[in-house]
C-alpha cells in the first residue's frame, strides 16, 4: 500500500508534510482571484472539448466535467460555494470541487496545462473584457462632451495657458478637447485588446507539453484571434497586464485633468460652471460650503492607478524567465486599477450630463486680460510687419493699457497709431472677442466653422443625432 504523504494538496505528491498555516495564509490568493472564475471555467470548457477532441476524454468524461463546471459556476454565482484558503487560488478550489462531484474524470481535465499558462489564459480573458467594458464607458464620457458642446454652440470663454488668459476660445471647442482626448484613451485600449488576444494556453508549465493537444482549437472556442508562439515567453509574460493598466492610467490621467479644472470652474474665483448638488457635498462647520468632492476624488484616485501601474513595472523588471512565483502579485493591481476607472468613468459621465456653464460669466472674463492681443499681432502681419515686430508693437500697447487701466478695445484709432501708423478703423473687427474666434478658420482651430464641422464629425462617430 502507498504511504499517505503529509499533504493533501493537489500537487503534493513529493512533500512529506503539510503546509503549515501561516504559509497558507501568506502564499493564498483566492480572497482576490476568485473574482476570475468565471474566466477559469470557461477556458477549462474549451480545453475539455479539445482534450475530447484529442481522444484524451470519452464524451462521457466530456460531459461529466461539462456539467460539472456549470453546477459549480451556479453555485459560485448564487454565494453557495465555499472557498478554501487551503487550496491557494481560483484554479485548485474549481479543480478540487470538480473532482469531489465527478470523480476520476475531473482528475482528468488538468492534462496537458499547467497553471502557470491557466492564470495567464484567465487573466487575458478577463482584462479582454475589461477592455470592451472600459471603452464603452469611455464612449459614455465622450457622448456627454459632444451634447454639452451641441448645447453650447456658440458661447465663449477664456482659453488658458499657464494658467493665464490666453485667448478666446468656444466652450464646445474645450469640450471637444476632451472628446479627442478620450478617444485616444479608447484607441489604446482597443490596440491593447488587439495585443492580448492570443491564447497562452497549451504552454503548460513554460516548454509546452508532450501530449497531443490542438491549441488552434481552444483559441477558436474562446475568441481568441491566434496562439502564443513561445511556451517559455508566454509563462512569463504579463506586458499584457502592464499594458492595459498603462491605458487605464492614461485614461485616469485625462480624468484627473478635466477634475482639477472642474474644481476651479466650480470656484466662486471662475465661476464658470455649476455642478448639480447631487453630485457635491457640504462642510461639518461651514455652513455656506459646497464642496466638489466627485472632480477631487476622481482627481486623488489617479494616485492609486498610477501606482498600480509601478507596482506592476516593480514586479516585472528583474524577473527571470519563466513563471515565478512573484507573478501572483500582478492581479490586485489590475483589479484595482479596472475598479478605480470603471468607477471614476461611470460618475464623470453622470456628472457631466447634470453640467451647465455659467456662459455670461465665461463671457465677461473675456473681456479682460488683453485677450486678443494675439489678433492685433496677425493683424500687423496682414499689414505686412514681420511678426517679432509685430509682437513688440503690440507688447507695447498692452503696456501702456496696464498703465492706463483699459483694454486695447478701448484704446482710439490714434491711440494705436502711435504704435504703429498702419493701424486702421478695421483693426476693431479683430479687437473682439468674436473677430479673434471668427478668424481662427485654420482646421484645428476654435473657429465657429471649424468647430461645427468638429462636432458634426464627433456626433457621426458617437452615432448621435442632432
Amino acid at each position: 500500500m502507498q504511504k499517505k504523504t503529509g499533504s493533501e494538496k493537489l500537487w503534493g505528491g513529493r512533500f512529506a508534510e503539510a503546509t503549515a498555516g501561516s504559509v497558507e495564509a501568506f502564499t493564498a490568493s483566492i480572497h482576490y482571484d476568485s473574482r476570475l472564475y468565471k474566466y477559469d471555467i470557461a477556458g477549462s470548457k474549451a480545453h475539455a472539448a479539445m482534450l475530447a477532441d484529442q481522444g484524451l476524454l470519452t464524451k462521457d468524461e466530456l460531459a461529466a466535467i461539462v456539467v460539472g463546471l456549470s453546477a459549480i459556476e451556479n453555485d459560485i454565482d448564487l454565494g453557495a460555494f465555499e472557498f478554501k484558503r487551503e487550496l491557494e487560488d481560483i484554479h485548485m478550489n474549481i479543480e478540487k470541487a470538480l473532482v469531489d462531484r465527478i470523480g476520476p474524470a475531473g482528475a482528468k481535465l488538468h492534462s496537458a496545462r499547467s497553471r502557470n499558462d491557466q492564470i495567464a489564459l484567465d487573466l487575458k480573458l478577463y482584462l479582454r473584457d475589461q477592455c470592451d467594458r472600459l471603452v464603452q464607458l469611455l464612449d459614455e464620457v465622450r457622448r456627454a462632451f459632444v451634447v454639452l458642446a451641441r448645447r453650447y454652440l456658440g458661447c465663449v470663454m477664456p482659453g488658458y495657458t499657464h494658467m493665464q488668459r490666453a485667448q478666446p476660445v468656444l466652450v464646445s471647442h474645450h469640450m471637444l478637447a476632451y472628446f479627442e482626448m478620450f478617444g485616444r484613451d479608447k484607441d489604446r485600449l482597443l490596440d491593447c485588446r488587439k495585443r492580448l488576444n492570443l491564447l497562452p494556453l497549451g504552454s503548460a508549465a513554460m516548454a509546452g507539453t508532450g501530449l497531443p493537444i490542438d491549441r488552434q482549437h481552444v483559441a477558436r472556442a474562446l475568441g481568441f484571434a491566434g496562439v502564443t508562439a513561445n511556451s517559455m515567453d508566454t509563462c512569463g509574460d504579463r506586458d499584457f497586464a502592464i499594458e492595459f493598466v498603462s491605458c487605464c492610467t492614461m485614461a485616469h490621467l485625462h480624468l484627473s485633468r478635466l477634475s482639477e479644472e472642474l474644481v476651479l470652474w466650480s470656484s466662486q474665483e471662475f465661476s464658470f460652471v455649476d455642478i448639480a448638488d447631487r453630485f457635491c457635498t457640504g462642510s461639518s462647520i461651514m455652513p455656506q460650503k459646497k464642496n466638489p468632492d466627485i472632480p477631487e476624488l476622481i482627481r486623488g484616485k489617479s494616485g492609486r492607478v498610477v501606482g498600480s501601474l509601478m507596482a506592476l513595472i516593480t514586479l516585472m523588471k528583474g524577473l527571470p524567465l519563466t513563471y515565478n512565483r512573484d507573478l501572483q502579485e500582478d492581479k490586485e493591481p489590475v483589479f484595482d486599477a479596472v475598479d478605480t476607472v470603471s468607477a471614476s468613468l461611470a460618475i464623470m459621465a453622470e456628472l457631466l450630463g447634470n453640467l451647465s456653464f455659467k456662459t455670461e460669466r465665461m463671457q465677461e472674463a473675456t473681456r479682460t486680460g488683453y485677450i486678443t492681443a494675439t489678433d492685433l499681432a496677425d493683424y500687423l502681419v496682414l499689414k505686412n510687419v514681420p511678426f517679432r515686430e509685430a509682437h513688440g508693437i503690440v507688447g507695447r500697447a498692452v503696456a501702456f493699457c496696464i498703465a492706463t487701466g483699459c483694454e486695447l478695445d478701448q484704446l482710439s484709432v490714434d491711440q494705436l497709431k502711435t504704435f504703429s501708423p498702419v493701424i486702421e478703423k478695421d483693426v476693431y473687427q479683430v479687437l473682439s472677442v468674436e473677430g479673434s474666434i471668427n478668424s481662427r478658420v485654420s482646421a484645428g482651430g476654435t473657429g465657429i466653422l471649424r468647430v461645427q464641422e468638429a462636432l458634426d464629425l464627433a456626433e457621426q462617430q458617437m452615432g448621435m443625432s442632432k
